[in-house]
């Protein structure tokens, strides 16, 4: 499969800056609430929780409260310099305060996407900016209640054309303040010196003089023939990320599977393997799922099922006796109709184990934080 080559942040970030997230997850917080009447955000009363770090992402944590709860912190009004003087580590005591919000996209607030825009950016076209953001809000909280899938693309597609309106804004102070890497730091990035991969002479001139062009297309705004002119780069970049990025080897995937699989059906599976790949670097996606399902259609009679327990021991919360009973024969079920390769059939006694451990994960689902304060190793961090 051809390894993508990437292109520049700007392009990437010109095209999706103030992109919120979409997620429709209810807390489920009983606090009283309030709404910021200059936004549709819904919030409630500030909170204080203290408790210890279970995960650490980029804009956020898990923690697992002495309250017993389930919390995730947000921590977008905080700067990358802030998070990282906090040195966040698993298992650490930390006390946070801030608001409890409805869903995930609650998090990025109109403040937060406007710390994220040049400073040239006028009041006229912040106001227009702040308009367009709550109505794609309003939209968001609208998609997560719609009962069919149509009615939710046509509110995507709205939020869609308001992002493409945004843009349009956005993108003359965007290219303004572009400072583009030089062609010599473009290619550190890409990696090549990780494998001692020397690009050609000639290669080398070309590429330089594609990348200039590229630059110079990007900063006039040409995005189409900017595009073009980056692929251009590609065609001659991809010998040498195939070298970076070479193909798994029929005896890699093998040893990668940890199975134990007889010698003749090994001989079967490598042709099929070895078709799979080739139709995936032609980008042959209808080919390659059709072998790739054939591929763990011969594996799976190898493949050794999780116990019941084991399943139910992922979970953090306890489950009735009543409904493990039930749970138990589904799960068999499903598992074995899985490794015989019915799907359709299969699903259907997930959806049923999903229905029996729905209230479970409805009572023990995280509540969202959107911190304003953080304290951890007796130092106190308040937003910016």
């Amino acid at each position: 499969m051809k390894k993508p080559i990437k292109k520049s942040w700007m392009i990437a970030s010109a095209l999706t800056i103030g992109m919120a997230v979409l997620t429709p997850l209810q807390a489920g917080a009983t606090e009283i609430k309030t709404t910021d009447s200059s936004s549709t955000t819904t919030i409630q009363l500030e909170q204080k929780i203290t408790g210890k770090i279970k995960g650490i992402y980029g804009d956020g944590m898990n923690i697992k409260g002495n309250d017993g709860k389930n919390y995730y912190v947000s921590f977008y009004k905080f700067s990358t310099e802030q998070i990282e003087k906090m040195n966040l580590v698993e298992g650490q005591e930390i006390s946070v305060e801030g608001s409890v919000v409805e869903s995930y996209s609650d998090f990025y607030t109109f403040a937060v996407y406007k710390k994220e825009l040049p400073k040239e950016v006028t009041k006229e076209d912040l106001t227009k900016l702040e308009k367009m953001f709550n109505e794609i809000k309003k939209l968001e909280k609208e998609v997560s209640k719609e009962e069919t899938e149509e009615e939710k693309e046509k509110k995507y597609e709205e939020i869609n054309k308001i992002y493409e309106e945004m843009y349009k804004i956005t993108k003359p102070y965007i290219l303004a303040n572009w400072q583009p890497q030089s062609y010599e730091e473009y290619i550190q990035e890409l990696g090549f010196n990780e494998k001692n991969i020397v690009i050609k002479e000639n290669d080398t001139t070309q590429l330089k003089a594609i990348y200039a062009e590229w630059v110079q297309l990007v900063k006039s705004g040409d995005e189409e023939k900017a595009n073009d002119k980056h692929d251009e780069l590609n065609k001659i970049l991809q010998p040498y990320f195939d070298e970076l990025y070479p193909p798994q080897t029929f005896d890699e995937f093998v040893k990668e599977l940890q199975l134990d699989i007889p010698a003749e059906t090994l001989a079967k599976l490598k042709p099929v393997f070895e078709n799979a790949q080739k139709a995936d670097k032609e980008e042959d996606m209808e080919l390659s799922n059709k072998l790739w399902h054939e591929i763990y259609q011969m594996i799976s009679p190898y493949i050794k099922p999780v116990t019941f327990e084991e399943y139910m021991s992922d979970f953090e919360f306890a489950v009735s006796e009543a409904d493990k009973m039930q749970l138990k024969p589904l799960y068999e079920e499903a598992s074995a109709l899985d490794r015989e390769g019915n799907i359709e059939k299969a699903q259907e006694k997930w959806e049923a184990i999903h229905k029996i451990l729905e209230p479970y994960f409805e009572v023990n689902q995280d509540t969202l934080i959107s911190a304003s304060k953080v304290i951890i190793n007796g130092q106190d961090y308040l937003a910016e």
